[in-house]
């Protein structure tokens, strides 16, 4: 068993000091607060659980910054949509895998240990595969959630033409994880991704959640914007969220990705249920979406984490910041989102995005205790922000010194991945990624 000393290290109950973490086989077996280093190897500066990254459609990385020009006199989600499909066009599988290889390495460079790649664009179908070689060559953790996509619009619209990449059906979302089945690891995990209530009709949605495993993560978008929750009630006679409590086994393997427009009613819902809120703060400022009710939800007891969704950020501090920025702009007060484990929001927000993560990936991961992975993200503790700084201080300076360079080493089951702010790959990706989106904007 490899031994390593944290001055400070973030538990769930809290900071702790001096603590000793026994690894082996990619897991905690040991761990020690107030302890003497024996000979243990000292990281760098303060340690923190690693960050899941909930929801990802890998492309769209390749996306940022090209999308942010006025395309239509009403310039929203859906003008944004035809946008990306006409991207998507272009997209052959050495492209996604660029994409996703360089993606991958800059979520572990800022603290992600772990992803949830929703993939809808099936064809062909060697897509999917070429995710799960991204992330083998980068290091992360994957779960790979191939996504049923039936139809354009509630009421069984057939597929537009630029849609029909994203075509799937029950038996072939079902093929998809029996081909993946014997590629399931530690590191490789499988689940499924419903895509929407508009692109799948309740029978199909019915039949999938009916014939997985049981212990299958199950992702799925909900009301992220007004129309969509305007349409599914004309279409269902309910709102998405209420709709999905009260007609499908909503419970702590699902995730409600977005789930932006809700009501009271739908918020202590969805709470009672154990699912997790997949929210991606950054995406959802950037496309418009709106405000997830978060003080609401979690006074419920709401579990919930964080998403990169089209990774116009690859920093998990960047979507905390954000999270409890825009709450502040509603409700005009600060530091809100506190525990009863700690008055400071950093530390608040950074166990339970963590901890709400690793469940919606179907992982043992997310929190800093025995039996759980070794995920480890180990900040610079010579830093100028992290200066004189312990326990909730180091978490507040992560989120919210606004300084994206704060994390100098990353440890996925037990492996270093990232030493000293450097992924042993970053040069060769950064050059194929680069040669990748010339040809995709040419």
């Amino acid at each position: 068993m490899k031994k390593y000393f944290a001055r400070d290290a973030l538990l769930p109950s809290g900071w702790a000091r001096d603590v000793v973490i026994g690894v082996d086989g990619g897991e905690i077996l040991a761990l020690d607060a107030n302890s003497a280093p024996d000979g243990a190897e000292r990281l760098h500066g303060p340690v923190l659980p690693g960050m899941a990254n909930l929801h990802s459609h890998a492309f769209q990385r390749a996306m940022a910054g090209l999308t942010d020009v006025r395309a239509a006199s009403h310039d929203d989600f859906w003008s944004w949509r035809e946008l990306m499909y006409l991207f998507m066009e272009r997209l052959t599988p050495d492209h996604a895998q660029a994409i996703a290889e360089q993606l991958y390495i800059e979520m572990l460079k800022h603290g992600y240990t772990a992803v949830a790649e929703f993939h809808y664009v099936h064809h062909p179908a060697e897509m999917l595969s070429r995710h799960l070689e991204a992330a083998k060559d980068t290091g992360i953790a994957i779960t790979l959630l191939p996504s049923l996509y039936r139809w354009s619009g509630f009421g069984a619209q057939p597929l537009k033409e630029r849609q029909k990449r994203f075509t799937s059906d029950t038996k072939t979302v079902l093929e998809t994880l029996a081909g993946l089945k014997r590629r399931v690891s530690a590191d490789i995990r499988t689940g499924v991704a419903p895509h929407s209530l508009r692109a799948v009709d309740p029978q199909s949605l019915k039949d999938l959640v009916t014939l997985i495993d049981e212990r299958a993560p199950i992702h799925i978008h909900a009301a992220e914007q007004t129309r969509e929750v305007e349409e599914c009630t004309l279409a269902l006679g309910k709102r998405p969220v209420e709709w999905l409590l009260e007609n499908c086994p909503v419970d702590g393997r699902w995730c409600v990705v977005h789930a932006t427009h809700i009501t009271a009613g739908e918020v202590i819902g969805l709470a009672a249920s154990g699912a997790v809120v997949g929210l991606c703060p950054s995406t959802e400022a950037n496309l418009g979406d709106g405000i997830f009710p978060l003080l609401a939800y979690r006074g419920a007891s709401g579990r919930y984490g964080i998403g990169g969704d089209s990774h116009v950020s690859r920093d998990p501090a960047e979507e905390l910041r954000l999270l409890e920025y825009v709450q502040r702009l509603v409700g005009r007060r600060r530091n809100l989102n506190i525990s009863s484990t700690s008055q400071a929001v950093g530390t608040t927000l950074w166990l339970e995005a963590a901890a709400g993560g690793g469940q919606a990936l179907g992982r043992e991961m997310g929190s800093l205790v025995r039996e759980k992975r070794a995920d480890l993200v180990v900040l610079d503790g010579e830093h100028p922000d992290l200066a004189g700084k312990r326990g909730d201080a180091v978490a507040n300076a992560l989120v919210f010194s606004g300084t994206s360079n704060l994390v100098r080493d990353v440890m996925v089951a037990g492996r270093w991945i990232v030493r000293d702010r450097h992924h042993p790959r970053e040069e060769k990706a950064a050059e194929r990624y680069a040669r990748t989106v010339a040809q995709l904007v040419a």
